[in-house]
Parts: structure tokens; C-alpha cells; sequence
């Protein structure tokens, strides 16, 4: 039975040691070459990612959230694809060393249009291969190829953006998305609509509604958002925040 749910807990793994098993009887020639071949990436990995979980810590720990939405947000516009161009074309270490750092920023409140970015320019346009390219093949064709890669990577990352939502990727144990919510007191009526829907958030104060709890999870986000759209003048603003849990 413990052995099942090994087994069921990690299939990629031994996937992978019954593949080698059968190339060993097939090959075993291949199956030594392979071998040493995942040996070599396995060593490099336990040299890169340490370093770039520190990275990530760092970047969890000392730079503020504001600062990741401000550069690489929704709202960044093109000052945050350029910032996502250079952060990923700067970059040292092969394109899975990106991975962590990019669920650092976007778990920070970067877009999936930079996050996409990144990860694309990390992988294809970084300084170090541009400067291998220029020496093998010449200047003007990486020149050429470097502005096709970038244009490439802009139209992908905006259709990505369309394709892929946030609540598609994978949840986060420690990840939630949060909001602060209000009354616009100018627009409000004091019609009662939200009261009704949500009056464990909403109270009729001096004929304005009001908020009693600005802070919001996910597990009401859903009836929030309801609230926000069904209020007949607009009057409720819902301004969202995606994070991490700090407690």
C-alpha cells in the first residue's frame, strides 16, 4: 500500500526509472550516454537553483509590492514591457532558472503579458547569446532576428494574456487574491441593493451606503463582484490586490 501511494505521488519519476530500465535492456550504450547526460543537467540544477531561490527571497522579502505592480502590472503599459524586455534579455542562467523568479513577480501583481515576456526574452534574446550570435553570424543578422524575436514575443504575450487567466495557473498554498473596496458617497443613492445582497459588508449610514469590512478574500470575491456590477449607480468602487499571505 505505502508503496502504491509512492508510486501514485510521484508517476513523473518513475516514469522516467522504468524508461531508463527499458532503454538499459534495449540499448544499454544510449541508456549510458542518457544517463550521464541527465547527471550533468541534475549537477548544473543544484548550481543554478539555489541561488536563484535566494533571488526570489530577496525579491519576496525587500521589494514592495507597489514597486512589481507599478513596473510589471496590468496598468505598466509599455514602460512594463520594456522593463520585462531588459529584465529578461539581462538574465544569467538557463530558461528554467526563470521560473521561479517569474512566480515571485507575478504572485507580486506583474501582468501574464510581462511575466510572458520575461520568460520569452530569458529564453531567446539574452546579452550573452546575442553577443555569441553576432560573432558566429554577423551583426545585421542578429539585429534582424532580435527585432522579429521581440516583435514575436510582444504579439504572443498579448495573446497569451487573452488565452491564460490567473486563476488558471496553479494555486499557491500562501497565494491569494485580495481587495479593497468602497463607496463612492457622490454616486451612492442609498437604495439598499447592496445591503440586501451583502449585509455582512454593507450598512445604510445617514441614507449613503457604507462598507463595514474593506478587506476582502477570495472566498467572497465572486458575491463582491456582484455587489460592484448590480449597484444600479455605480456607486461601489472594488480596486483589486494579488499577493502573498505574510502570516
Amino acid at each position: 500500500m505505502k508503496i502504491l501511494i509512492l508510486v501514485k505521488g510521484n508517476k513523473l519519476l518513475f516514469a522516467v526509472v522504468l524508461l531508463y530500465m527499458g532503454m538499459f535492456a534495449v540499448s544499454p550504450d544510449k541508456a549510458f550516454i542518457s544517463v550521464n547526460n541527465s547527471v550533468y543537467y541534475l549537477i548544473e540544477m543544484f548550481q543554478v537553483l539555489p541561488v536563484i531561490f535566494l533571488f526570489t527571497v530577496v525579491l519576496e522579502a525587500l521589494v514592495p509590492k507597489k514597486i512589481i505592480m507599478e513596473s510589471f502590472g496590468e496598468d505598466s503599459g509599455w514602460k512594463g514591457k520594456i522593463y520585462s524586455l531588459v529584465l529578461g534579455s539581462i538574465s544569467a542562467g538557463p530558461i528554467y532558472a526563470a521560473f521561479p523568479v517569474c512566480k515571485t513577480l507575478l504572485g507580486k501583481g506583474a501582468s501574464i503579458t510581462n511575466i510572458v515576456i520575461v520568460l520569452s526574452s530569458w529564453a531567446v534574446i539574452k546579452i550573452p547569446m546575442l553577443a555569441n550570435e553576432v560573432k558566429f553570424l554577423g551583426i545585421e543578422f542578429m539585429a534582424a532576428r532580435w527585432v522579429l524575436t521581440v516583435g514575436a514575443i510582444l504579439i504572443m504575450a498579448q495573446i497569451m494574456s487573452k488565452a491564460v487567466k490567473r486563476k488558471d495557473l496553479p494555486a499557491d498554498k500562501n497565494f491569494q487574491e485580495t481587495g479593497v473596496f468602497k463607496i463612492k458617497e457622490d454616486y451612492c443613492l442609498g437604495c439598499g441593493v447592496c445591503v440586501k445582497m451583502l449585509p455582512e459588508y454593507y450598512e445604510i449610514f445617514d441614507d449613503k451606503a457604507r462598507v463595514m469590512i474593506e478587506e476582502i478574500n477570495q472566498n467572497d470575491l465572486e458575491r463582491v463582484l456582484k455587489s460592484v456590477e448590480d449597484c444600479p449607480t455605480m456607486a461601489i468602487e472594488y480596486e483589486p490586490e494579488i499577493g502573498y499571505e505574510t502570516g
